[in-house]
């Protein structure tokens, strides 16, 4: 038995018919072949399946897929933009802000979801949006410096 959805994902309409235990992540990458959102816990505690929908930050892994029936998700991929990398994407290259790469899409996506809305951010903010992200690589400080940088590039 499946369920139809229709959704926007990364500016692109789809219309699909879904298990109605499908999660939003496995859709994601197994449906869509959007495998830049990673599969991590499956339990929403570290935050690699990142993504955000209408406007929020969501564990895609904790969210089925019917829920997201008349939503508009973006994915990492869709972050960048035909001029080239988003800013935050190159902030984060530029800042060495990636080691293993595994968190690397859900921090990007917390933190471009908190620059869209305040471009400004102090490092609290940055810290407080970032922290469902887990990341064992980078102790976050680089992190947090390549979120900040982007913020001052997009203001």
């Amino acid at each position: 038995m499946t369920k139809l959805i229709s959704l926007t994902i990364n500016d692109r309409h789809y219309d699909l018919a879904v298990p109605p235990n499908r999660t939003l992540a496995d859709m994601l990458r197994y449906d869509l072949g959007l495998t830049g959102t990673k599969k991590g816990c499956d339990e929403g505690d570290c935050g690699s399946c990142t993504v955000i929908m209408d406007g929020r930050n969501v564990n895609s892994c904790l969210v089925l897929a019917v829920q997201a029936n008349g939503k508009t998700v973006t994915t990492i991929e869709g972050v960048e933009t035909d001029e080239g990398l988003h800013p935050i994407q190159e902030a984060f290259v530029e800042h060495g802000a990636i080691q293993c790469g595994f968190c690397t899409p859900g921090m990007i996506l917390s933190g471009k979801n908190l620059l869209d809305k305040n471009p400004g951010a102090d490092e609290a903010e940055i810290r407080t949006a970032i922290s469902g992200n887990l990341c064992r690589c980078t102790g976050y400080q680089k992190i947090v410096e390549a979120i900040r940088a982007a913020g001052k590039e997009m203001a």
